[in-house]
């Protein structure tokens, strides 16, 4: 029995034979109907499509962008927690030797072959990073292990080429295939459509790189979470959210070993475990944190009876512990430093002024507290003692594990920006005695060694006073003697002798000439420095300073090295570059002697 036909109403067509009713539901047949409703409705329907689809459209692009831009800054958090991990086996600047090359070898790589990887893989390549990011801890723990083999010249271009090189070539890869459904605008050539998503991109990674690595430095330390590690298995966990796979499973053996065998990972007993592998070398890690100047840890060697503070792949200082209190050294107000240069800083007292100075009556102000053996020396002869130390970690290891007194006045900030507050407040303190000595990771902190900074040290220096400036470099290179160049330009009576005389063979043979140099200066054009003969108050009982604390091997301006083609002059805030390019060659050398200082296992558990 064939079905009942509905009678086709006015204005509708019949061709189809289909019901009006059903063709346009949203027209009541039973009403009043007119051509010009019926247009009416058209139009209606016509706009909510056209609503629905731009909506779509727009939930599109937007899942584009944002996928893109997610996995964009992922990778660019993710470079600087890889730099992060390298430093305390390799130093910051050899970490860094290779890796903007790397970076940008990845993003060509992933760009140029995503398409390959989408044909050749069995699963999206997005897939693949979470798995490749929970393994990079593991991979860089085994080869740290091994890095005076691999060495700082290639260790870290070896670590990254297995660990972040993989994850930034998917992760472009991924990031060119979602931008392949992104609209460009119709108005610009199509040669610019065509690399925009590419430049963008890029654009937009260099400046997640830059925010997320300030806050990462700003973070460091304050959770398990802001560790290298911890930051890494965080990582790991962002790529498993945004790209969710069955192969997930094979993550578990490295999450298993980076919870419970990782001692670069602060929890449990970790720090137990790491000191486990110290005991054949003979070494203890008293204790350990991350901060913003770097992996800060106590280390002790019970066998020789010695403390030092390490900061990544270099020491801040050290001292005897086995003299603590016992015989001669009993009652001492100092320690005795394991290092000579930091006896000989306090020199900067022995320096003749026009006007005696008189120790009770003093200021002094040092720059970068180390361990704090010249601070605890100054405060030791009853000078006023102003501490400005950048690394709030580096001030709490000082008094905790050395012998740092707490009657001294601490400033944990930035001392470039401390100094100009302090410098253009003409009624702000002034200091008889400045000590400069910061140093880190094989090369000095340019900024603190500018005409600029300096300046404002002149300023705060009072007219009778003394500066000690430490300078630790290599003598075979140019830096020491455009450091200075600009040290003379602003105080103009000064004299620089060097730690130990220099290693002729070592010269030769390596040209490395690596060693500390202290320059005194004074603020009287007309005078020359001249040091009054150390007394028994001078010394403090101490054999160290008897035998370093009087300046004696003086460096002549033929030790100097100039660079061909090199200019002379100072050295100005806005032309580093001119101390930066010497930098890799001072802290390769620099990591080379570390390694000779203490055992490569004490560098590579950390």
């Amino acid at each position: 029995m064939a079905p009942k036909q509905r009678k086709p109403t006015p204005g509708s067509s019949s061709a189809s034979g289909s019901s009006p009713a059903k063709a346009i539901p949203h027209i009541n047949p039973n009403s009043s109907f007119t051509p010009e409703s019926f247009e009416k409705e058209l139009e209606s329907l016509a706009q909510k499509a056209q609503s629905e689809t731009t909506l779509h459209y727009l939930t599109e692009q937007s899942i584009i962008y944002l996928k893109s831009a997610a996995l964009l800054s992922l990778i660019a958090l993710y470079s600087t927690v890889s730099q992060l991990n390298l430093s305390p086996t390799y130093g910051s600047i050899p970490s860094s030797k290779w890796h903007s090359k790397l970076i940008m070898a990845g993003c060509f790589a992933g760009w140029s072959t995503n398409l390959t990887l989408n044909r050749v893989l069995p699963f999206k390549p997005e897939k693949l990073l979470p798995l490749l990011a929970v393994y990079v801890p593991v991979v860089q723990f085994f080869l740290g292990k091994v890095s005076s083999t691999l060495t700082a010249q290639w260790g870290p271009l070896i670590t990254e080429g297995l660990t972040l090189l993989p994850l930034v070539t998917i992760s472009a890869a991924c990031v060119a295939t979602y931008l392949e459904g992104a609209d460009m605008p119709g108005f610009l050539p199509s040669w610019i459509r065509d690399a925009l998503p590419g430049l963008g991109g890029y654009g937009f990674y260099k400046l997640s790189e830059k925010i997320l690595g300030g806050l990462v430095e700003e973070h460091i330390g304050q959770s398990v979470l802001n560790t290298r590690v911890g930051m890494e298995l965080a990582l790991a966990g962002s790529y498993a959210a945004l790209a969710p796979s069955k192969l997930l499973v094979f993550a578990l053996p490295a999450l298993l070993h980076t919870a419970l065998l990782n001692t670069h990972l602060p929890t449990g007993n970790a720090l137990a475990n790491l000191n486990k592998g110290l005991e054949s070398v003979g070494y203890v890690v008293l204790d350990r944190k991350e901060s913003l100047t770097g992996y800060v840890s106590v280390v002790d060697s019970p066998k020789e009876g010695y403390r030092v503070m390490r900061c990544d792949h270099s020491l801040l200082g050290g001292e005897w512990v086995k003299f603590l209190n016992q015989g001669q050294f009993k009652g001492n107000q100092v320690a005795e430093p394991i290092y000579g240069v930091f006896a000989m800083l306090e020199a900067v007292r022995l320096v003749k002024t026009p006007e005696k100075i008189k120790d009770h009556e003093a200021k002094a102000l040092v720059i970068g507290l180390g361990i704090g053996t010249t601070p605890a020396a100054l405060v030791a002869h009853g000078i006023d003692t102003t501490v400005v130390e950048i690394d709030p970690v580096v001030h709490k290891f000082a008094l905790e594990y050395f012998q740092l007194p707490k009657n001294h006045t601490a400033v944990i900030e930035d001392a470039v920006t401390y100094t100009s507050r302090l410098a253009a407040d003409e009624k702000g303190q002034r200091f008889d005695y400045i000590v400069h000595d910061v140093f880190t990771g094989g090369a000095e902190p340019i900024p603190l060694f500018t005409l600029e900074f300096l300046q404002n040290l002149n300023a705060l220096l009072k007219p009778n006073g003394v500066i000690a400036i430490n300078y630790a470099g290599d003598f075979a290179l140019p830096p020491p003697r455009i450091v200075t160049n600009t040290i003379r330009s602003v105080f103009p009576a000064c004299r620089a002798f060097r730690e130990h005389p220099r290693d002729m063979e070592d010269f030769t043979k390596n040209q490395r000439d690596f060693t500390n140099m202290v320059m005194f200066c004074t603020k009287d054009p007309s005078g020359e420095v001249k040091f009054r003969h150390p007394n028994n108050r001078d010394l403090l009982n101490s054999p160290s300073r008897q035998a370093f604390l009087y300046p004696q091997h003086e460096v002549k301006e033929e030790d100097f090295v100039k660079a061909e083609g090199e200019a002379e002059g100072v050295l100005r805030a806005n032309d580093t570059e001119r101390l930066v390019k010497w930098h890799e060659s001072s802290a390769m050398g620099h990591w080379g002697i570390m390694r000779t200082v203490l055992p490569d296992a004490v560098w590579e558990e950390w």
